[in-house]
């Protein structure tokens, strides 16, 4: 997978934004920044994403992850960067989704990867949206997607919830998924 070279917002404990980052560096030294988790919820189950990525590769995601990126000198808004995200990682239509994205509130974690020089040290917006229909993801970003309910993926004896990404178990343990 290809490294775009992308500027997200470097921030303090308290999310102010501090300025912009690039988004390699801010992994490499673990620098704190801003980014969003989007969970995606079919019916009464949440869909994982089998995470394609240099960061946390393979791990179960809920349902995406990014951030939220510089343009024109300004940083976007979560709820602008969750819709796009959703669009460009899985193939759905305006039509398929079920009402308006929702802030279920935000995060602070610290992760680094076993099996990478990166570390993920996030403020992490947590974004729902409802779809009428189940996507297909893009398999650029996704090994493959798999339904889960809400009591399947909180349980921490399975094998799912070994295999989350640790952002995904702190929202979890907030109850904000």
């Amino acid at each position: 997978m290809t490294q775009i070279q992308q500027i997200i917002g470097h921030c303090d404990k308290r999310s102010k934004i501090l300025g912009g980052i690039e988004r390699w560096e801010a992994h490499k030294k673990g620098i704190l920044h801003r980014a969003f988790a989007l969970a995606i919820v079919y019916k009464n189950y949440y869909i994982l994403q089998h995470r394609k990525h240099p960061v946390f590769d393979g791990v179960f995601d809920i349902t995406s992850s990014s951030h939220q990126l510089y343009s024109n000198g300004k940083l976007q808004d979560t709820l602008e960067a969750a819709k796009f995200c959703l669009f460009r990682e899985w193939k759905i239509n305006e039509s398929d989704i079920l009402g308006e994205f929702k802030l279920k509130g935000a995060i602070y974690y610290k992760a680094r990867d076993a099996k990478s020089v990166y570390t993920e040290h996030e403020i992490c917006d947590i974004v729902e949206v409802r779809l009428k229909k189940i996507p297909t993801p893009a398999y650029e970003f996704a090994y493959g997607s798999s339904l889960v309910t809400k009591g399947e993926l909180a349980n921490k004896k399975s094998r799912i919830y070994s295999l989350l990404a640790p952002w995904v178990k702190v929202a979890i343990k907030k109850n904000l998924i």
